[in-house]
């Protein structure tokens, strides 16, 4: 040993006399430094329970736990996150990964208990000292682990949409899938927000591993039509993305088509092998829409026979007869179909249920009967003036140019309403030249169209007149024809409710076309029930079904457009889907 490590010990004495650096009160004088992290903060009403604060923890330190007066509802989970202090290292992962950016640490690092438990607690649930300080550790905005902006889909100008029926979006390459994939945070809200509850985060890792067939597999336990969703789904998940709080949702619907369009129909049996064996039963489906198909898809895979009886010369229903090939090409359509056709179901085309079949025989001959038709009576406005020479329908324009058959679009056309069905019909009216202009009642932030349908056809060039209630057609100059409006103001109807258009005496207003397109809104025709199923009606037009789907002739099924509010095509796929389950556990339980 050396000379220094024997007296090294004694140099420590002159710390003695040194003056010291601790303070008397230190716990009191110390305060944590303007960003430190300190413990938790959350603003109760901005999360939304998404649990990405939990699954970004390495330490398990956060568990989503139910808080007293918070609820489930759309977009938020009803949970909020507890932290353990005893296994929490202060890493702030949890803050920088917050989509909603709710949870933040204060500058406060003082907590003395002598009961351990306590250390477990809920920001913003259980009242602290810190919850009003605004100095510590919050995310910056320009700061995020998840890149805020989504991969933007690739679509035909404006001027070349206008120009044909090609499809207008292109789709995402490989590259494009994967990157939009990778912001996902797996949260799953958007499942709980999707009418037919998809696995919507696993498949988008899917996407994002390149497992497509394994994608491929997890959307057909609950939606068997992915191509045809992947383009004209109304997308409502996308709402209530995690990621729109701060940024762009993921592009889930876009995700959902690349990976359909990434198997070919002849290896969608190779994708998802199937063993059916045959119960014996039968089941008859009135009506080969998205609800009807849905519905046979599930009941075959449980054994079932099943045929579906078409109006139509095709299925699809409205997917196909209500919507334009630029935005749903039929090819794509008939894909879906087609591998449901393949598990052995069948569709009797050019069969309308009451002319060429009774209703009668197929309720006799069947186990169990699924009335899942679509809405195809077109509202009329009910104005003077609408019977006049120029007048038509939206839905009889689309299904026009479904069928191949030529519709003479006039120079000048006016649409009237806000749906998808309006839109559609504006936009077609532009691929064949025509100058359209647009009237609804209310405003356009009211209209029931999807917004990007509104937008496209903005680009399109489509004029909008807003506020417009309809009050009469007159015959005007050359064969044309004098629309007459009214002005609305809107009155509000309270929270939750869209605002009243009431019409303002005196504002009148006109507008000269050639033509004038009513897309109202639309209704089912049931003159195929006979008078002695009356009783399935709750009020004229109106099917009343229990929550199982059944009417009062219990073996007697209703889904889709007929059974629900909503009226898309999703809302329609998830009912065929519960009524199959419903019609399952009947026919076992009789």
């Amino acid at each position: 040993m050396k000379l220094k490590d024997w007296i090294a010990p004694f140099y420590v004495w002159k710390r003695a006399f040194e003056k010291p650096f601790t303070v008397p009160k230190p716990l009191k004088e110390r305060p944590g430094s303007p960003r430190y992290r300190g413990f938790h903060q959350n603003d109760l009403d901005t999360c939304i329970g998404c649990g990405t604060c939990s699954s970004i923890c390495q330490n398990h330190a956060i568990d989503m736990v139910p808080v007293d007066g918070i609820e489930t509802h759309k977009g938020d989970s009803g949970l909020r996150p507890r932290i353990d202090y005893g296994r929490c290292c202060w890493c702030a992962l949890c803050v920088d990964i917050c989509p909603t950016t709710s949870l933040s640490m204060s500058n406060e690092y003082v907590w003395i208990d002598t009961d351990a438990d306590v250390f477990r607690f809920i920001p913003g649930s259980e009242k602290k000292p810190w919850d009003s300080f605004k100095k510590g550790y919050k995310r910056e905005e320009e700061y995020q682990l998840v890149d805020p902006r989504r991969i933007e889909m690739e679509m035909l100008p404006p001027e070349e949409r206008v120009k044909s029926f090609l499809e207008m979006v292109k789709g995402y390459s490989r590259e494009q899938a994967q990157k939009e994939a990778d912001r996902c945070i797996q949260c799953g809200i958007c499942t709980a927000t999707c009418p037919a509850h998809m696995d919507i985060p696993g498949y988008i890792k899917a996407v994002r591993e390149n497992k497509i067939e394994d994608g491929l597999k997890l959307m057909y336990e609950t939606n068997p039509m992915p191509a045809m969703c992947g383009r004209v789904c109304t997308h409502q998940c996308e709402e209530d993305c995690a990621l729109a709080h701060t940024g762009d949702a993921i592009s889930i619907r876009w995700l959902k088509r690349y990976l359909a369009d990434q198997v070919e129909l002849d290896d969608y049996s190779k994708a998802m092998p199937v063993d059916i064996l045959s119960n014996g039963k039968q089941i008859a489906i009135i009506g080969a829409g998205p609800g009807g198909l849905s519905a046979a898809y599930y009941l075959r895979l449980l054994g079932y026979e099943i045929t579906i009886y078409e109006a139509n010369d095709k299925g699809g229903g409205m997917t196909r007869y209500g919507i334009p090939e630029y935005r749903l090409p039929y090819d794509q359509l008939d894909k879906d179909i087609e591998y449901i056709l393949s598990l052995g179901v069948e569709i009797k085309y050019n069969t309308r249920v009451g002319k060429d079949i009774s209703f009668q025989e197929i309720h006799k001959e069947s186990d169990a009967v699924l009335i899942s038709i679509g809405l195809m009576l077109p509202y009329k406005m009910e104005i003077p003036g609408e019977d006049l020479p120029g007048n038509i329908s939206g839905l009889e324009v689309l299904d026009k140019i479904t069928r191949g058959e030529k519709v003479h679009f006039e120079e000048k056309v006016a649409v009237i309403g806000g749906g998808n069905v309006a839109m559609d019909s504006a936009r077609t009216a532009r691929t064949f030249g025509a100058d359209v202009t647009v009237l609804y009642r209310r405003r356009i932030e009211d209209m029931p169209a999807d917004e990007e349908e509104i937008i496209d056809a903005q680009q399109e060039k489509v004029t909008f007149i807003t506020q417009a209630i309809p009050l009469r057609i007159e015959q005007a100059e050359d064969k044309r024809l004098s629309f007459i409006y009214g002005l609305a103001e809107m009155v509000d109807q309270g929270e939750g409710k869209r605002p009243k258009p009431v019409l303002i005496e005196g504002k009148e207003f006109s507008i000269v076309v050639d033509m004038v397109i009513s897309a109202i809104g639309q209704g089912a025709d049931f003159s195929f029930l006979p008078m002695e199923y009356e009783k399935l009606f709750s009020r004229k037009n109106q099917l009343k079904i229990d929550e199982f789907f059944r009417t009062r002739d219990s073996k007697i099924f209703a889904s889709g457009d007929i059974a629900n509010q909503t009226k898309d095509a999703i809302s329609a796929i998830a009912d065929g889907h519960r009524a199959a389950r419903s019609i399952d556990h009947f026919l076992k339980n009789l």
